[in-house]
């Protein structure tokens, strides 16, 4: 607490102001009231997305309360078309949802701080209050209660002293992945501010009866202990770094050309946090590996539109069992490589065929083999930064929480960059931030 002192020089008076729920605009349709999970949302883990969006008051004129309910009604319309979010869904292991109209908890809070004094000082645990019901990755409410349902989505907007507004949701991610989730965000958007609900166009794919029983594997992950920090690479940075993964690689026979930023990158965030680790650990090498999240819509063969609804991603992993496999010629090669495996898959059917082949006994032993890997999630080509309620595009756009060796890149507010989220343990995280050979670049 007295850190937070110091950076806002007093203490942030958060307060929540109301709740209530929003309900679909129009009823479901009785043969859509039970939505099946697909495979691979019963795979996804059992956690929220947190996404805020930061808008600054531009005008002067706008009344908070018409703000408001202008959100509100523009939610109820596009929640008719994104239905299964306003139903319900067991807690542990859920194989469908419940459509059932019962709506979205969203949540009024006010800070008492001005949006810029809050970007400006805030560190990255200080969004936790931000986001509704402390749905950052893991609902607090089902431990010791695996019992009964849950809601899929939860809305709350925050109203800075200044006028300033922070708009956060929270999604489950059996029902969506991170592209699903910014299609809705920006969808809801779009209504709130075109007043036009036929702008929304989500493909829903309705699934058959489908039942594969796997743990819950990231809610294992810690988060004692760990700390999450920001890192901005510009672009030109990044094309210094892209220049030297090809001159590494073509000095060791194996040429890696035009690499892209998210592969340039990825390759020396891991390559530090790995030597952070190592150093934590008398010096001694910290085996682990690289997970990869792909998204599927424009990389099967036969192509998924780009609205498609759900969790429609794979996994690149691999493993890091010694310096050697720090190279980037063996690391980016290893992404490359993978990723054109995936690109021959021919469709989403195909694709389903391939991960249901895998037995729920072997994705376990895969996963305890990958614990200590680090995941690096790629939001960049992702529509962060289009999210407009009619208020201007948002000054800032951040993924709340901290889960152990997990990054997200996304694109820099101004389009010059890429901010990297990384959650490290805390140590680790010491030695990152002094690290020349990633400052270099960052």
């Amino acid at each position: 607490m007295l850190s937070k002192l110091l950076r806002f020089g007093r203490r942030q008076l958060h307060t929540i102001v109301s709740r209530e729920i929003i309900k679909p605009s129009s009823p479901t349709p009785s043969h859509f009231k039970t939505y099946n999970l697909s495979l691979f949302d019963q795979i996804a883990n059992n956690s929220y997305m947190p996404i805020v969006a930061f808008y600054p008051n531009l005008d002067q004129s706008s009344h908070d309360k018409t703000r408001t309910l202008e959100l509100k009604y523009s939610l109820a319309k596009t929640l008719t078309q994104y239905y299964p979010f306003a139903g319900r869904v067991k807690k542990t292991h859920p194989t469908y949802v419940d459509c059932t109209d019962e709506g979205v908890e969203y949540i009024e809070a006010s800070n008492d701080n001005s949006l810029s004094d809050f970007l400006q000082r805030s560190e990255h645990e200080d969004l936790d209050p931000l986001f509704p019901n402390d749905l950052i990755w893991f609902d607090p409410r089902i431990r010791g209660d695996t019992e009964g349902v849950t809601c899929p989505l939860a809305v709350q907007v925050t109203q800075f002293a200044c006028g300033g507004v922070a708009v956060a949701s929270s999604l489950s991610h059996k029902v969506g992945d991170g592209r699903c989730f910014f299609n809705f965000i920006n969808h809801w958007a779009t209504v709130t501010a075109k007043k036009d609900v036929s702008l929304v166009n989500p493909h829903i794919f309705h699934h058959q009866t489908f039942d594969y029983n796997l743990p819950d594997l990231l809610s294992d992950k810690s988060r004692v202990g760990c700390v999450t920090r920001s890192f901005f690479f510009l672009n030109e940075k990044l094309n210094d770094l892209k220049a030297k993964v090809t001159a590494m690689t073509t000095k060791a026979g194996q040429p890696i050309m035009n690499p892209t930023r998210v592969e340039a990158l990825s390759w020396l965030l891991h390559n530090r946090a790995t030597a952070a680790a190592t150093k934590n650990n008398s010096g001694t090498f910290m085996a682990s590996g690289m997970q990869f999240p792909v998204d599927m819509r424009g990389i099967l063969a036969e192509k998924l539109p780009g609205t498609s609804m759900g969790n429609l991603y794979l996994v690149i992993e691999f493993a890091t069992t010694n310096e050697r496999d720090l190279e980037p010629y063996i690391s980016i090669g290893e992404m490359r490589k993978r990723k054109a495996e995936f690109q021959s898959i021919r469709n989403l059917e195909a694709a389903t065929e391939v991960v249901g082949q895998v037995s729920p006994e072997t994705a376990l032993k895969t996963a305890e083999r990958v614990e200590d890997y680090y995941i690096y999630s790629s939001l960049c080509g992702f529509p962060v930064y289009d999210i407009d309620f009619g208020w201007g595009k948002p000054v800032k756009v951040s993924v709340g929480g901290t889960i152990k060796n997990f990054t997200i890149l996304m694109e820099a507010p101004d389009g010059n960059g890429i901010e990297a989220a990384m959650c490290l343990e805390k140590e680790d995280m010491k030695i990152l931030q002094n690290d020349p050979e990633l400052l270099a670049f960052c």
